[in-house]
């Protein structure tokens, strides 16, 4: 081989190796910040399609509603543990910070933070849907049909 072919081959190797290791860096950085999405369900019971429940220690978001009467406020400081749940069995969510102004009981919420023990989740932000009509589209896919608005039979007041 000729010293020319040489070089050329030597440049090309170290081009693809590193190409290589930017790309291998790139998605170890990526898996590392990601997280995943998750209803109450599926943090208790693993996902329906076979996958796994989540690990205790990682990151991942949770989204649903905050159940009624389960929210509870440490006097002395700011924080709060409450229970999300969507159609099926709640988790308790674990927050130190201040809460947004919208958060309330029966209220959609997306919380996002690491899993301390199955069904305990650690938040490290909690976000409160703006309007009346908004569910976080995660939420309101998660929950499908079985997530409706009530209807009223005839006799029932809407009030």
């Amino acid at each position: 081989m000729n010293p020319r072919r040489k070089k050329r081959l030597l440049f090309a190797t170290v081009l693809i190796g590193g190409v290589a290791a930017v790309a291998s860096l790139l998605l170890f950085a990526l898996n590392s910040n990601l997280d995943l999405f998750y209803t109450p369900t599926e943090v208790v019971q693993g996902r329906n399609d076979g996958g796994a429940k989540p690990d205790v220690g990682q990151r991942i978001r949770v989204g649903g509603m905050v159940v009624e009467g389960s929210v509870e406020r440490d006097p002395t400081s700011l924080k709060i543990a409450f229970q999300v749940a969507d159609t099926g069995p709640a988790i308790t969510v674990l927050y130190d910070g201040m809460l947004p102004d919208l958060f309330r009981e029966g209220q959609g919420i997306v919380a996002q933070g690491t899993l301390v023990e199955p069904g305990v989740l650690e938040a490290s932000e909690v976000l409160a849907k703006h309007d009346e009509n908004y569910m976080p589209p995660e939420v309101a896919e998660a929950m499908g049909k079985e997530h409706k608005k009530m209807e009223y039979s005839e006799g029932q007041s809407g009030y």
